[in-house]
């Protein structure tokens, strides 16, 4: 590693720290040239276990020696030209907005997405986000995802970044062990074709209406690392965008297109049945869907491939997820309470739904 100590955030070698968003990192038309941000040493050591590639770090000066064992592992497997910017506490928290508690920051090279089909295809349990739009909440998502040994998570095109550092930050670095892509033009089967008005003819349902009051007091939109330049020195290059969009952010009406029913029949031709997380008349409960999971196979109401779709804070799921899923379900809840939040409901429904073991 190349450690550059900085005087002031002003140094023009960290200028890109300063002058892009989040949102402005990702690359919209080549999202594996976009760049994401790994905060905390345990999710960048996660980032770089499971193989992304690191442009820079920024660590604060306290935190060098401890970190001395990550770095000795970037210089082997990535060479010793990546720098490591040192700055003091009072310099990172101009930088970031706030005290950085957690002694560094990475920036890291996104990666192509999988297919659906190349996600799931030896899948047995995946869940789905839909439009889940607080980082916290995804971060949440995908730790429990990862505990509760989900083989796969779908995010639908409006859904949050599981790769926003707040939300990788969550997630304690498990966005990095949960394989999941996003339900876009590009990862579904191009023989897939979109159905208009299309309702399953089993219309028993699961839901948690997820109810958030979202907040955001984290500054996730300060600016932080933009992408490498590829220069010897190692210098940031600012590609600055005017759209705030970003790669993997679509207007509704694309969201149309690809979710729910496009990318709700493609899982059901892969051999999942669907289950949407929400409160409706006809909800099965969270107890009955276990039990069709449980029984032999032979039985008519077997439920062998599980997708468990969880929708968006306040609204929950859509009406038309809920129509086209083949099951709605809901959990069971006392004193009158008839939702849990979306990161809870999720916990529970991975737990309920594990694979029983010997």
């Amino acid at each position: 590693m190349r450690i550059i100590n900085i005087e002031s955030v002003d140094d023009e070698r960290v200028a890109a720290y300063v002058s892009l968003t989040e949102a402005q990192l990702r690359n919209r038309l080549e999202p594996e040239k976009g760049i994401f941000i790994a905060e905390s040493p345990k999710v960048i050591d996660r980032a770089l276990a499971a193989g992304c590639e690191p442009v820079s770090l920024l660590v604060e000066e306290s935190w060098l020696a401890g970190m001395q064992d990550m770095f000795d592992r970037i210089d082997k497997r990535w060479g010793k030209d990546v720098p490591v910017y040192v700055a003091s506490p009072a310099q990172l928290k101009k930088l970031t907005g706030y005290r950085l508690h957690r002694g560094a920051l990475a920036a890291m090279r996104r990666w192509k997405l999988p297919t659906v089909r190349e996600l799931c295809k030896d899948a047995r349990r995946i869940a789905v986000m839909e439009n889940i739009v607080d980082h916290t909440n995804v971060g949440a998502l995908m730790r429990s995802a990862a505990a509760l040994d989900v083989d796969a998570v779908l995010v639908t095109p409006s859904c949050g970044d599981p790769l926003y550092r707040r939300a990788a930050r969550v997630s304690m670095g498990t966005v990095f062990q949960v394989p999941w892509t996003r339900i876009d033009a590009e990862t579904l089967d191009s023989n897939t074709e979109t159905i208009q008005n299309s309702t399953p003819a089993t219309s028993n349902n699961i839901e948690i209406n997820n109810r958030l009051d979202i907040s955001n007091n984290d500054n996730d939109s300060a600016p932080v690392i933009a992408e490498n330049s590829d220069k010897a020195d190692g210098n940031l290059q600012i590609q600055t965008t005017r759209n705030p969009d970003s790669h993997n952010r679509h207007t509704k009406e694309e969201d149309r297109k690809y979710w729910p029913v496009r990318g709700l029949k493609e899982l059901n031709d892969l051999g999942f049945t669907t289950v949407a997380m929400a409160l409706t008349d006809d909800s099965i409960s969270l107890d009955e869907l276990t039990r069709r999971l449980n029984n032999k196979a032979q039985e008519p109401d077997h439920i062998d491939k599980l997708a468990l779709v969880f929708g968006t804070e306040g609204d929950g799921l859509s009406h038309r997820t809920i129509a086209n899923t083949d099951l709605t379900v809901k959990i069971p809840m006392s004193n009158g309470v008839d939702s849990l939040n979306v990161a809870a409901s999720s916990a529970v429904a991975f737990y309920a739904t594990r694979a029983r073991r010997n």
